[in-house]
C-alpha cells in the first residue's frame, strides 16, 4: 500500500518554489535554488509516484506486528462451543489487550445479542460477527489526511518522550517529500538537544529545510518556521515540539502557547494538530489521548510501536472514550512501517481471516 494512497488532494498551483536545504538557523538562506513551479496540468497525483516494492506486504508486516494480541484473541475460536466459558474467555483476552472496560462491554454485549437474533451455532460465525462488529467499531477512527487545503499546510505534532515522535515526524516528511510535496520542519523540542540533532539528521539525509535554535522560545522557532515556509512557498510546515507528559499542567500550557503563536504566524493554524502515542502503553495512551485531546483539541493521532505488542485493542478503548482519528499506525522502525489506518485491515490482522 502506498503511504499516501488515502490521501485526498485538492489541485492548487503552487508558487515557484525553493528547493529545501538543511538550515540551523531560523534565518532562511539567502540564495537559495528554485525548481521549476507546478502547473494544473501536472498534476500532484500519489498514483504517478513509483516507490519500491516493500521487502514483505503491509497487511503480512501488520500481522506480524499484531501476532502477539491476535494469538491470544483467535485462539479462543478454535474448536470452541458458543457458551459462557467462551465469553468469559473472550472478555479477559479483550481487557489483556487493553481494549478497555467500556469497549469490551459493549462489544460482548453486541455480540451476544447478535448470536442470538442471527441464531449462530459455531465459532467460526461468532468470529466472523466479533469481526463484524469490531470493524464497524473501529470505523470512525479512519479518515483520510488531505492534502492541499492551505498553503503552507501547518502541522504541530505532540507527544511524550518515547512515543518515536520526531522519528514520525522525519518519516511523514519522506513521504511527503516522495509525493511532490515540499516540506519545512521546524526543531520546536528546544529543552532536548537529541531531539534537534536527530531532526537535524533527518533533514540534511533528504535536502529538507530545518528551522532550529540551539535554545530559545519553541512557540518564537514555531512562529519562525510558519513565516520562512510562506516566504518559500513550501506546502508544509510541520512542527515538532518538547515531549510532554500530561500531569506537567505547566508543560502543556507552553503547548497551548505554541499553538497560539502558530495561529498569529498563519491565520487557522495550526491545522492539524497530532498526537504521536506508543502502541505499547495501553491504557495509558487512552489517557494520553484524553490529556492532550483536552489541552489542544487533537485532529489526528499516529499509533507506533504496535509490532510486538500485546495490546493492540487500544484502538477500540480509544474509539469507544475518545474517537480522535487514527490517520497513520506504524510496526517497524522503516519508512514503509508507517501506513494509513485501515479499520477492515487493523482488524483482518488482529483477528485473521
Amino acid at each position: 500500500m502506498s503511504m499516501f494512497s488515502f490521501f485526498k488532494k485538492k489541485p492548487v498551483t503552487p508558487p515557484e518554489a525553493a528547493t529545501p536545504v538543511a538550515a540551523t538557523a531560523a534565518t532562511p538562506p539567502s540564495t537559495p535554488a528554485t525548481t521549476p513551479a507546478l502547473t494544473p496540468q501536472q498534476p500532484l497525483e500519489p498514483a504517478l509516484i513509483e516507490e519500491p516494492a516493500p521487502r514483505l506486504s503491509w497487511m503480512a508486516r501488520l500481522k506480524a506486528g499484531l501476532s502477539k494480541t491476535s494469538s491470544n484473541l483467535s485462539v479462543l475460536f478454535v474448536g470452541a462451543k458458543i457458551d459462557d466459558d467462551l465469553y468469559e474467555e473472550l472478555e479477559a483476552a479483550l481487557l489483556m489487550a487493553d481494549a478497555g472496560v467500556d469497549a469490551t462491554e459493549y462489544l460482548l454485549t453486541a455480540l451476544k445479542l447478535k448470536v442470538k437474533q442471527d441464531k449462530l451455532l459455531d465459532a467460526a460465525a461468532v468470529k466472523a460477527a466479533l469481526k463484524q462488529l469490531l470493524t464497524e467499531l473501529l470505523l470512525p477512527l479512519q479518515r483520510p489526511f488531505e492534502l492541499g487545503r492551505h498553503q503552507p499546510m501547518v502541522m504541530m505534532i505532540a507527544g511524550v518522550n518515547g512515543a518515536g515522535k520526531t522519528t514520525t515526524i522525519g518519516k511523514l516528511a519522506k513521504h511527503m517529500q516522495t509525493h511532490g510535496q515540499s516540506v519545512l520542519l521546524a526543531a520546536g523540542d528546544t529543552f532536548r538537544a537529541a531531539a534537534r540533532e536527530q531532526l537535524m539528521v533527518w533533514g540534511q539525509r533528504n535536502n529538507i529545510t530545518v528551522i532550529s535554535q540551539a535554545s530559545g522560545d519553541p512557540a518564537a522557532v514555531a512562529f519562525d518556521a510558519v513565516q520562512s515556509g510562506k516566504a518559500r512557498g513550501h506546502d508544509v510546515v510541520m512542527v515538532d515540539t518538547a515531549g510532554r507528559l500530561p500531569t506537567q499542567l505547566h508543560l502543556m500550557e507552553e503547548l497551548k502557547k505554541v499553538q497560539r503563536v502558530l495561529g498569529k504566524g498563519m491565520d487557522g493554524a495550526p491545522h492539524e494538530t497530532l498526537l504521536v502515542i506508543d502502541g505499547n502503553t495501553g491504557q495509558n495512551a487512552l489517557a494520553q489521548v484524553k490529556a492532550f485531546d483536552d489541552a489542544l483539541h487533537l485532529t489526528g493521532l499516529v499509533i507506533t510501536k504496535l509490532d510486538g505488542t500485546a495490546k493492540g485493542g487500544v484502538l477500540a478503548a480509544i474509539a469507544r472514550v475518545r474517537p480522535v482519528p487514527v490517520y497513520f499506525i506504524g510496526i517497524g522502525e522503516k519508512i514503509e512501517d508507517l501506513q494509513p489506518f485501515v479499520a477492515a485491515d487493523f482488524v483482518d490482522a488482529l483477528l485473521g481471516e
